[in-house]
């Protein structure tokens, strides 16, 4: 009996994403074919230019700006970015530092000390003697 293993694939939709790239962006035969997982592999292992490009340059998807801005992406909706952002428009925004983005900031400061806090208060907890961690 032999057992053969059908090539895992996905929709460009989702290659997109796990590149961190927007799929609108990307080439047109990228964007209307199916990726295997090894071609997925390949592309990030070795970049082609358009990829290297995109990264780069952009425009880049909404997470991969927010991040850049150091805000979330919640945070970007109600800043009012809704589209896709170049490297130059992220660099223009960080420039002009808009009352939304640095208030943005501050809220997601302020939600990361609170995760930091959180996770030494469990860190406690599970250190205290006569506790099982269940």
């Amino acid at each position: 009996m032999t057992s053969h293993q059908t090539t895992q694939t996905m929709k460009p939709a989702t290659a997109a994403k796990k590149l961190g790239v927007y799929l609108e962006a990307t080439p047109a035969e990228f964007q209307e074919g199916v990726v295997s997982r090894t071609e997925l592999n390949a592309l990030q292992t070795n970049p082609p230019e358009w990829l290297q490009e995109l990264r780069r340059n952009g425009p880049h998807p909404r997470p991969v700006v927010a991040a850049k801005l150091g805000i979330s992406i919640a945070g970007l909706a109600r800043g009012g970015v809704t589209e896709a952002l170049t490297t130059e428009q992220i660099e223009a925004l960080k420039q002009e530092l808009p009352e939304w983005l640095q208030k943005e900031r501050a809220t997601q400061a302020e939600v990361r000390k609170e995760a930091v806090r959180i996770k030494e208060k469990n860190a406690e907890r599970a250190a205290q003697p006569g506790r099982s961690g269940s």
